[in-house]
């Protein structure tokens, strides 16, 4: 019975001065809405650049490193066991690119449980021909199902089909920077010479664009068979092996246990993308630190208010404690008030943010950078809009609470006598 009589006196206090409190709530609505809009963006942002990085990166790439040895043949000498040897003009040592016992390496990966599946590939350092001119560039023979299947190379061919790569022999696909430089289009027979000074015919099928145009403008894919071919190699040759894992948390871990297994070098994904994960970190940060930025700003509006409220209902406030109501009844009244406009202006603010957000969504953003791109990326994520309703509550409440904490110590008989 004493909840429903606070609850009904908090009503009347809020309509009582209705326009403030109205003020208040849209406070709370325009801070809860901005809150979710800005982070469905700025996540939808990082969701996109993260994707140009990360669908087209392995989580571990097995490699061969052309390096020079560590250990020198002066160093494993006894007689200058206990001397400082200072070597200069270090070659790198005589080793092929090609993963040795590739096929075994592969079998094991299929019976890994941390492993989601893997695509062999092969990196060739070519030249473009163009009339007289030799353009350079890197063609990347891959196992076409695979990398579609793990790395969504088909969302990035942005003319002809990708499959035709398997189906055409000697066939490429070239990256658009590389295509608009030769004015190839699709049908078109183009010339490419290896650094060994091997020539090859390719017929274009298709134009990829990664959405980095440095690397649209050199590099290309053709088939595994063709790679091969182009190399003048064997069917076994291939120079890495990329896999996907289950868990991408577990690359460091997996990558440096299956380095010291196999004898090759590993590299993660956190390794190979450090700078550009710190970017999102931050950007993350940013969106963050703004939205609750807001909030703040509308609880210390709300406990203006309040406080406002509190000086004008003295009298009301001496009368309530005179007729029985405590220094608590009174605390509560005003904190359901504060929190009345909190849960009315975040409810309110959730639904604007996800209106604002899906408004954003359609927006046409056209780039010729990202052509799979049609309009501005933004995530729904429900932890946002679970966050926003929290901080709503939380940052209301303690508007409310320190207000009325001060309407509780009121004296009635001070208040009385002074009028």
């Amino acid at each position: 019975m004493k909840s429903k009589l606070i609850f009904s006196i908090s009503r009347s206090l809020l309509l009582a001065r209705w326009k403030q409190t109205l003020v208040a709530a849209i406070g709370v609505t325009f801070s809860i809405t901005m809150f979710i809009a800005l982070l469905g963006f700025m996540n939808g942002l990082n969701d996109l650049l993260d994707g140009l990085v990360i669908n087209r990166t392995p989580h571990v790439r097995l490699y061969n490193e052309i390096q020079a040895s560590k250990i020198q043949p002066i160093d494993r000498s006894v007689n200058y066991k206990n001397s400082h040897n200072f070597i200069s003009s270090v070659k790198p040592k005589n080793e092929r690119l090609e993963i040795y016992n590739n096929a075994a390496i592969m079998n094991s990966l299929k019976k890994d449980s941390r492993v989601l599946g893997f695509a062999p590939k092969i990196t060739a350092q070519v030249f473009y021909n163009v009339g007289a001119i030799d353009l350079t560039g890197v063609i990347n023979g891959i196992d076409v199902e695979a990398e579609n299947r793990l790395f969504l190379f088909s969302d990035y061919v942005t003319a002809g089909n990708y499959i035709d790569l398997k189906n055409t022999p000697n066939s490429i696909i070239l990256g658009k920077g590389a295509a608009e430089k030769m004015l190839a289009n699709i049908g078109d027979v183009i010339q490419v010479t290896t650094t060994k000074g091997e020539r090859m015919q390719l017929k274009v099928v298709g134009f990829f664009q990664s959405g980095l145009q440095e690397i649209d403008k050199v590099q290309s894919y053709a088939s595994i068979t063709t790679a091969q071919k182009l190399l003048g190699e064997s069917s076994n040759y291939i120079t890495d092996i990329q896999i996907k894992l289950k868990d991408i948390v577990m690359a460091p871990a997996v990558a440096k246990g299956l380095e010291q297994l196999y004898d090759v070098e590993a590299l993660d994904i956190q390794t190979a993308n450090s700078q550009f994960e710190t970017g999102s970190f931050v950007r993350t940060l940013i969106s963050y630190a703004v939205g609750i930025t807001l909030l703040i700003v509308a609880g210390f509006g709300i406990y203006n208010i309040l406080n406002m409220m509190i000086y004008e209902k003295m009298d009301s406030i001496a009368i309530l404690k005179a007729t029985g109501f405590s220094g608590k009844d009174v605390n509560r009244i005003f904190i359901t008030i504060a929190l009345s406009i909190g849960v009315f202006g975040g409810l309110l603010g959730l639904l604007c943010g996800l209106g604002l957000s899906g408004l954003i969504d359609q927006i046409p953003f056209n780039t010729a950078a990202l052509p799979t791109v049609k309009t501005y990326p933004v995530n729904y994520d429900l932890k946002f809009y679970i966050i926003g309703g929290i901080f709503s509550i939380v940052t209301t409440y303690f508007a409310g609470y320190f207000p009325s904490r001060k309407a509780s110590k009121i004296d009635p008989v001070i208040i009385i006598r002074g009028k």
